[in-house]
């Protein structure tokens, strides 16, 4: 029998708590992650009123220099820790694949001067449109479709660009060229990036509206992952029949795998935490394990190095997380952390090294504190043993600790 009959993983996406000790390994922008530090940075420089998480322990969690506006709690009514990163990378895909037990060992590939002429070829053949050259690099989603929106609205030329993860996004205005043609050609660029040396992680169709000078992006938003290269815990859930639920681009980050019912995108953080509610709260949620992935934190506001938005997103989830403790039953767990850093007071727009912070919550529990620092994987290793499957590649459980 279960421990907990069931659990709900929420993912802040990129919201570190301080540079991993490999952290100087990374690099953004030329300068070393070692001095990135997403809250702390947050929190010393615009101010963070997080009562609810600080209530389960946030401020407890072990750090250099304390969060300087979350307090510790004498008596929190949670457990908490961070947790390090094995795998090489710093991405959204390495960092929730090594949640669920997989060790990435060679980091898919990145294309920090564009995509090679082969590639952007092969797409313009198969779509019958022309790629804008200039727009091929690293580029902001919001200012690559404000510098080149006016120019496929006149041209129907395509908007490829990177980031400093290992995607390839394709920015196109639902006006000029339809959702069903995007997500084709997309699927078509995904065909031709699953093997080096242009092994990415995602192709993301970035829809887009309005005129000139008020562009606005869209939900449409498509990502088109490759399947995790060994059996996660999620697979390891399904095959055993245990309910597995997925809300926002966590179906997207895994493809599918080991995921038996998906809550679809979310339009914003709040939506994401209405799905998690209804799924909490569906009658059919008798036992097993939600995956919820919240973005907001890392595309509007960590790659936009926007400190106060992203302060302000971080109050919100605050501020919802009593609703989300409500729509819990005495024996659910609640699992709240990150998948990698994302400082926006740092050098660059690229996500930062860092440990992730994981609290910890059950209506049930009787004792409350700080777990052993430990891995990513470790989140895995625990599902893995309430569950009664086998953990996946790496990862320790910690189940015993939360009582």
């Amino acid at each position: 029998m279960s421990k907990f009959n069931r659990m709900h993983l929420v993912v802040l996406d990129s919201v570190g708590i301080g540079a991993a000790p490999d952290a100087n390994d990374f690099v953004n922008a030329g300068v070393p992650d070692g001095a990135s530090d997403t809250l702390g940075h947050i929190s010393k420089s615009v101010g963070l009123n997080v009562p609810n998480m600080a209530k389960l322990g946030l401020g407890n969690i072990p750090r250099e220099t304390p969060l300087k506006t979350v307090p510790a709690e004498s008596n929190p009514t949670g457990y908490a820790t961070k947790l390090q990163e094995v795998s090489l990378g710093k991405d959204t895909m390495t960092g929730h694949w090594e949640i669920m037990g997989l060790n990435i060992t060679e980091p898919f590939d990145t294309f920090w001067n564009g995509f090679p002429e082969e590639i952007l070829t092969k797409i313009e053949e198969f779509s019958g449109r022309k790629v804008i050259r200039e727009a091929n690099k690293p580029y902001s989603g919001t200012a690559v479709i404000e510098d080149f929106g006016p120019r496929q609205m006149e041209t129907g030329e395509l908007i490829i660009y990177t980031s400093a993860d290992p995607v390839l996004q394709i920015a196109a205005h639902e006006d000029v060229i339809p959702l069903d043609e995007l997500y084709r050609i997309c699927e078509y660029a995904r065909s031709i990036t699953l093997e080096r040396p242009a092994l990415l992680g995602r192709i993301i169709a970035r829809p887009y509206v309005g005129e000139p000078g008020n562009f606005t992006r869209t939900s449409n938003r498509r990502d088109l992952a490759v399947s995790p290269f060994e059996s996660t815990v999620l697979d390891k859930l399904n095959e055993a029949g245990i309910d597995t639920y997925a809300v926002g681009k966590i179906n997207d980050i895994f493809n599918g795998a080991g995921i038996n019912h998906d809550m679809g995108h979310n339009k914003s953080n709040s939506h994401g935490i209405d799905n998690l509610i209804k799924a909490m709260t569906s009658e059919d949620f008798k036992h097993g394990f939600s995956f919820t992935n919240l973005v907001d934190f890392d595309a509007l506001y960590g790659h936009r190095r926007d400190p106060h938005g992203y302060r302000d997103c971080l109050h919100e989830f605050d501020q919802r997380l009593p609703e989300i403790i409500a729509a819990m039953r005495e024996d659910d767990l609640l699992m709240i952390t990150a998948d990698h850093g994302n400082d926006p007071t740092y050098a660059g727009t690229d996500h930062t090294r860092e440990y992730i912070p994981f609290l910890a919550y059950s209506p049930s529990f009787k004792g409350n504190g700080l777990i052993p620092v430990g891995h990513f994987s470790d989140i895995s290793a625990t599902v893995a043993e309430n569950f009664g499957v086998d953990k996946a590649m790496i990862g320790e459980s910690f189940l015993d600790k939360l009582i």
